[in-house]
């Protein structure tokens, strides 16, 4: 791939992020403008793209998206009959078949993935609250009154608890240790209100709610003025202009 091709995908990528933070941000704002609250739950997938499962991919596509004889054959090809070895040197192990993951670096990787995973956001959507998936991060998201912030808990509480059931009868495993829980409220009513502090448990383990959250590497507040995100951006570039100095001398 030439520098002008790697430029290129790089900018549709970062578009495509920026678009993924724009909606959810959008989302959460609406529901703070009439007066409620938000809580944004983000979870994490463990080697998301290397777990999908081919039989029920191919399944999948079948069932879900009626997918028949030469186009499912073509997907079959596509997945079945890759090898996987490992390398030290020149010395190598074995090929073996690999019998599970779509190939990463891909067009058709994302899009199968996120066709696996299908299921995954009716499940979230009949429990009444929103998701949002940008390639193996899932967003989930849901607002209330503010005289109803332990219900919406509860009410999220039960759905992260079946999507992990969900996940885990389709062989993909849900990284609890990068799980996040944000409740998003204006500045002004930060003091005021009560906001739930009793952890979400996610895989067994509890998350305690934070005061800030990294999602798709916009770093979102609970009072959603983004000082964090600038606080942060500001001390990257202090940090880029001190290396630039420090390399000044060599230019003349």
């Amino acid at each position: 791939m030439n520098r002008s091709c790697s430029r290129n995908c790089s900018q549709h990528t970062a578009l495509i992020t920026d678009t993924a933070v724009l909606r959810v941000l959008s989302d959460i704002f609406e529901a703070l403008d009439r007066g409620d609250l938000a809580v944004l739950t983000l979870l994490d997938l463990s080697a998301a793209f290397d777990t999908v499962d081919h039989t029920t991919l191919i399944r999948c596509l079948h069932i879900l998206y009626g997918f028949n004889d030469v186009v499912l054959g073509w997907f079959s090809s596509y997945l079945h009959g890759r090898l996987q070895y490992a390398r030290c040197h020149d010395s190598s192990s074995t090929p073996s078949p690999l019998l599970c993951g779509v190939p990463q670096g891909s067009v058709l990787g994302p899009i199968l993935f996120l066709l696996y995973m299908a299921d995954l956001m009716k499940l979230v959507m009949s429990s009444e609250l929103r998701l949002h998936l940008y390639a193996d991060d899932t967003q989930i998201y849901g607002f209330c009154a503010l005289t109803a912030t332990q219900a919406l808990l509860d009410h999220v509480a039960a759905c992260v608890s079946v999507v992990w059931s969900w996940m885990r009868s389709n062989r993909l495993q849900l990284n609890a240790d990068k799980a996040e829980v944000l409740w998003c409220t204006p500045a002004r009513q930060q003091q005021l209100l009560l906001i739930p502090s009793s952890p979400l448990s996610v895989c067994s383990d509890n998350i305690i709610p934070s005061k800030h959250v990294r999602d798709l590497g916009i770093y979102i507040d609970s009072d959603m003025s983004m000082k964090t995100h600038v606080s942060r951006a500001v001390s990257s570039c202090f940090a880029a202009l001190c290396q630039i100095k420090s390399i000044q001398r060599f230019s003349k």
